[in-house]
C-alpha cells in the first residue's frame, strides 16, 4: 500500500487509514472484541495509520486503539490524536454520552481548552490512555468557534512540542475546508484533516484548501468519504453528515451509484478512490466498527476505476 509523508515531517501514513471514532462507541455500542478485530483487520490489510481523539467515547477510543497496537513494532505505524477538548472526571454517575453521539457512560465532561497548558495536558492525558511511548501527529480538534485562541495559543504550543521532538507532525482537523485553508496559509502545519468536504457529493475542499495545500507542500488527510453512510448505501433514511439525507441529496447519490454501475465499479470503491486523485491528499481515513467493515473497505480500496467514470461524473 502506498505510504506518504505528512508534509516534510517524516511522519508516514498509509493511503488507507483507520479512523477510530467507531471504537469509541460512536452511534452505538461496539464490543471490546469487535474493536480489537477492527484494528487487527486493518493491520492485516496493510493499514499503518490510525487516528483517534479524546472526544471519541470520552477516551474509550484511545484506550482501545492503544491496547490493540501495543504489541506491534512501534516504528511500523503512525498514530494521531487531537487536542482542544480536555476530559474532566465527574463525581458519581451522570447518565450516558449519547447527546454527543457516543454510547458510553458519562464518566467525564469535555471542556474546550485551546490554551498552551491545555495542549500539553491533552497530550499527556492521551499518552496515558493510549499507553504508547509517543504520539506521532497531533491535530487541533474542531477549533471552529475558538479559532483565534487556537491560532494564538494552541498552535504555537504544538510548534514547540514539534521542535522538542515530542511529536513529529502537527495540524488541525475540522469539518470545514476554508478554516483549514487558513491554517495552511498562516501557520507551518504539516497536515490538516478534512472530514466530509472532499467526497463524490461535496467537493468544497477543492475550491481553496487543496490548492493551498498543494502549493505549499502540505498534506491533506480526507475523512468522511461516505458522508456518514449515504455514499456507502444510498437508500431512503440513509445518513448524511449524521442526519437523514434530504431527498435531493439521496437522488444525487443514487445517480452517482448508477454511473458507477454502468462502468462496473462499486460505489464504495469510487468513493474511496476519488480523494486520492488529488496530489495533496496523503490518506483516506475510513471509520469502522468491526473487522467485517474494515475488510469490506480494504477489499474495495485500490481497485481500478476507469477515467471514463470520472469524466461522466464531471469530477
Amino acid at each position: 500500500m502506498r505510504v506518504t509523508q505528512l508534509g516534510g515531517s517524516g511522519c508516514a501514513v498509509s493511503a488507507l487509514s483507520l479512523g477510530a471514532a467507531g471504537l469509541g462507541n460512536l452511534l452505538g455500542e461496539v464490543s471490546d472484541a469487535d474493536a480489537r478485530e477492527a484494528v487487527d483487520a486493518a493491520w492485516e490489510a496493510g493499514v499503518r495509520y490510525f487516528d483517534t481523539a479524546p472526544h471519541y467515547g470520552l477516551g474509550l477510543s484511545e484506550r482501545r486503539l492503544g491496547e490493540a497496537l501495543r504489541d506491534r513494532p512501534r516504528d511500523a505505524y503512525t498514530v494521531s490524536t487531537k487536542v482542544g477538548r480536555v476530559l474532566e472526571p465527574l463525581d458519581g454517575p451522570a447518565g450516558d454520552d449519547l447527546a454527543e453521539g457516543f454510547a458510553v457512560p458519562a464518566t467525564h465532561r469535555r471542556r474546550w481548552d485551546f490554551s498552551a497548558d491545555g495542549v500539553r495536558r491533552g497530550i499527556e492525558d492521551s499518552l496515558a490512555r493510549l499507553g504508547l511511548d509517543r504520539i506521532d501527529a497531533v491535530f487541533l480538534h474542531d477549533p471552529d468557534d475558538h479559532a483565534e485562541q487556537a491560532l494564538r495559543e494552541a498552535y504555537p504550543a504544538l510548534e514547540r512540542l514539534r521542535a522538542e521532538g515530542v511529536v513529529r507532525a502537527i495540524g488541525a482537523g475540522m469539518n470545514h475546508a476554508e478554516p483549514l485553508a487558513r491554517f495552511i496559509r498562516e501557520t507551518d502545519v504539516d497536515a490538516v484533516l478534512c472530514a466530509g468536504r472532499y467526497s463524490l457529493l461535496d467537493q468544497r475542499a477543492a475550491d481553496v484548501l487543496l490548492p493551498e495545500a498543494a502549493a505549499r507542500g502540505r498534506s491533506v488527510i480526507v475523512g468522511g468519504v461516505f458522508n456518514s453512510g449515504l455514499l456507502a448505501d444510498p437508500r431512503p433514511g440513509a445518513p448524511y453528515d449524521y442526519a437523514a439525507a434530504p431527498p435531493a441529496l439521496l437522488e444525487r447519490a443514487l445517480r452517482i451509484k448508477a454511473v458507477c454501475e454502468r462502468h462496473g465499479v462499486p460505489l464504495r470503491t469510487a468513493a474511496l478512490a476519488f480523494p486520492l486523485r488529488h496530489p495533496a491528499v496523503a490518506s483516506v481515513l475510513v471509520g469502522a466498527r468491526s473487522g467485517t467493515e474494515v475488510r469490506d473497505a480494504a477489499g474495495r480500496f485500490g481497485r481500478p476505476v476507469p477515467q471514463a467514470l470520472w469524466e461522466e461524473l464531471g469530477v
